[in-house]
């Protein structure tokens, strides 16, 4: 990656013709003191400002905002342009403040309207901005001889601010086209020299400034791309507040800026928070001041969605959003900790108003105040905190959820919800596999060619481009069948062992499947006992397929172990065909055996309840003859019936059914419809197979049961 973005240097060009010594027509008046003023005075006439004027201060407002908020690395070279160029200060650090900025303008003075405006151009300007963007600064310099071998990678890029007054839009063209030409020749320049670096980006930002009351001649343009080495776009402001608007705007746009507004300042005695306000003890008002910062402090509304509950307002026709904060009162005691997760530097945008310097005079006499999030209903949340350290004030971010210094939170807590079955244990073998040891410098490390880190990362890359968190979403990690495999395919490149190690691993899958062999397929959420044993396979098939083909692009080898687990989890049609008809035919008999058993339990009942009826009218009966049997001269009763032991019950009314007569029964049936039946057996009588049934017709002879044949 390329180190030292465009926002590192900013060159500002600043047009000092005699037309910017023009009016722009914005009255400011003088004379505030219209109640004391005694009478027969003259009130003070208004007064109106020069586009250069207002031209000097909104820059100097962004130098100001800038150099609140990045103090270093953050540099401007400022520029004022008329029959030559001025440079009024330098890259180097020392020359980076509004005091040297604003002396050396004091000495460069107002634009003359006696000049002739033949002689004076804002191009003189912009050539020494291209010239001055090709220098390199210190920062550069340190990084280039720290990174001798790879000093490529620092980069030179910038950003040129332009405010004049154009004539039309062709005019811009025109400053476009010098800026684009003086660029590749600065290139070729650069190109031979060690105290120069060519220009690889280039922005180019044109601020027309016109007067209140006219029309513009220029139009404004988005952001293009004018070659690969430039891009430019075109504002065309009204000068005064206009002007200063859009130039914040500008600032936070370039350098990632948020705006945060505290709102309910009290400005009370009783607070301290202005000491002016003491002659008005008896009243209180309430105050906003606006302040800038980095976009980062409000980091944790953007990932939560809770940006509207801050209250994000908009102004200045929707070009400029600040986020609320409300004001909450300020501890006494500045040695209470806070646990913070980040802290910013801020700036507010209007820094010579009262409710900001009576804030920043709080701030820095040691307080701390506290901010929270304006809501409707519900409890406050205080998210942020403005404090002072070494002369400088912060914005402080809190942490409103949980706090990593309290005990942790159970794992039930997080934000999968309730789930319990994460891969604890391996997780830790994984971090086991990727800590990061320093590495000391040696030939065999530079012979690599990548840094320790750079490695470091990439098999970080490897490791994590398939790894299932929860237990239940995976199979293949919970069989240790597949561990040979899964250890070996996130390797960046694999030997021949290790091809034939994984190989060996898929036809242990494959002889696993044909053995029928269970899988831990988890049955979470599912009712019943989970998919079937071949639907178990399919599933894991498909997820070490997709393991594999997450690190087939890494060599020859990988891809030979994806066409292994191809070749072998294909297989011919007619099989499938048959496992197909297996499955049907199963289901059939399954459903064929619920039924059969069902209606073998209803007669089995009622055959049981009939044979109970019977046994019991056999014993009385019994009990009745025996009685008449000991009497010597009773004879036999002619309605005698046969004893129990006579009676040919059928072979399911014998007692009451059990269980594995039941059993016996299913078997026989099931077993029955897979065989042909013996012909003997269907055409038996009294359950006694005739022999030789067509002896008889051939012969002409009875056979007898005791062998004996007649005619």
């Amino acid at each position: 990656m390329k180190m030292f973005s465009v926002s590192h240097k900013t060159a500002f060009v600043v047009d000092h013709c005699p037309y910017m010594a023009e009016s722009c027509r914005q009255q400011v008046e003088c004379d505030v003191l219209t109640k004391s003023r005694g009478q027969g005075m003259i009130p003070l006439a208004p007064v109106s400002k020069s586009l250069w004027t207002c031209a000097v201060e909104c820059s100097m407002e962004y130098c100001r905002i800038l150099y609140d908020v990045y103090p270093l690395r953050k540099l401007i070279n400022y520029i004022v342009s008329d029959s030559e160029f001025h440079i009024l200060n330098s890259w180097r650090q020392e020359d980076q403040s509004t005091h040297e900025l604003m002396s050396a303008l004091a000495a460069v003075g107002p634009p003359n309207p006696q000049e002739d405006p033949e002689c004076c151009s804002v191009l003189h300007g912009l050539v020494a901005a291209v010239e001055s963007l090709c220098k390199i600064t210190e920062y550069q310099h340190e990084a280039r001889t720290t990174l001798m071998d790879t000093a490529d990678r620092v980069a030179n890029r910038g950003r040129i601010i332009c405010l004049t007054n154009a004539k039309s839009d062709t005019h811009v063209r025109m400053l476009e086209d010098c800026v684009q030409e003086t660029i590749l020749e600065q290139n070729k320049m650069a190109a031979g020299s060690d105290r120069l670096m060519p220009i690889q980006q280039c922005e180019l930002v044109l601020v027309h400034i016109f007067p209140q009351g006219e029309d513009t001649l220029v139009s404004d343009r988005p952001k293009k791309e004018v070659s690969s080495l430039l891009t430019s776009e075109v504002h065309s402001v009204r000068a005064g507040r206009h002007l200063a608007t859009k130039l914040n705007i500008l600032v936070q746009q370039h350098f990632d800026l948020a705006s945060t507004t505290i709102t309910n300042i009290p400005m009370k005695p009783t607070l301290n928070v202005c000491e002016q306000e003491e002659q008005h003890a008896n009243t209180s008002a309430n105050y906003d001041v606006e302040l800038l910062h980095h976009r980062d402090a409000h980091l944790e509304f953007f990932k939560s969605g809770d940006l509207h509950m801050a209250g994000s307002t908009s102004r200045d026709s929707g070009l400029k959003e600040t986020v609320t904060l409300k004001w909450c009162t300020p501890r006494t005691n500045s040695v209470e900790l806070h646990y913070c997760t980040g802290a910013y530097r801020i700036s507010p945008t209007d820094v010579n108003s009262r409710p900001s310097s009576c804030l920043t005079n709080f701030l820095l006499n040691g307080r701390s105040v506290l901010l929270e999030q304006p809501r409707k209903s519900g409890s406050k949340v205080i998210s942020h905190m403005l404090s002072s350290h070494g002369g400088e004030i912060f914005l402080h971010v809190l942490n409103s959820t949980r706090s990593t210094l309290e005990d942790p939170p159970s794992i039930s807590e997080g934000c999968g919800g309730r789930v319990t079955d994460y891969r604890i244990t391996d997780f830790g073998e994984f971090m086991r596999e990727n800590r990061l040891t320093p590495v000391p410098e040696s030939p065999d490390t530079e012979a690599s060619g990548k840094p320790p880190a750079e490695r470091a990362k990439a098999q970080l890359e490897r490791y994590t481009r398939y790894w299932p968190m929860i237990i239940s979403q995976t199979t293949i990690f919970n069989m240790q069948a597949v561990v040979p495999l899964a250890n070996l395919i996130v390797k960046e490149s694999l030997s021949e062992e290790d091809l034939l190690t994984c190989q060996k691993t898929v036809y242990n899958l494959v002889d696993m499947e044909r053995k029928n062999d269970p899988l831990p397929i988890s049955t979470v959420g599912s009712r019943g006992k989970g998919p079937k044993r071949d639907e178990q396979y399919r599933i894991m098939w498909n997820e070490l397929e997709t393991l594999v083909k997450t690190h087939v692009a890494g060599s020859e080898r990988h891809q030979r172990v994806l066409d292994c687990i191809i070749a072998c989890r294909s297989k011919p049609p007619e099989e499938e065909e048959r496992k197909k008809r297996g499955r049907k035919r199963e289901d059939k008999e399954d459903k064929a055996e619920k039924n059969i058993n069902k209606d073998s339990e209803d007669k089995s009942w009622q055959e049981s309840e009939r044979l109970k009826g019977v046994v019991e009218r056999v014993k009385e009966e019994q009990g009745e003859s025996e009685v008449i049997k000991d009497s010597p001269d009773s004879p036999e009763p002619l309605n005698k019936k046969p004893r129990l032991e006579e009676i040919q019950l059928p072979e399911k009314a014998k007692g009451p059914v059990s269980l594995l007569t039941m059993w016996t029964n299913r078997i026989t049936v099931a077993n029955s419809r897979k065989h042909q039946e013996f012909a003997g057996r269907i055409s038996s009588v009294n359950n006694k197979a005739e022999l030789y049934q067509h002896l008889k017709d051939e012969n002409g002879m009875d056979l007898h049961e005791n062998g004996k044949a007649t005619r």
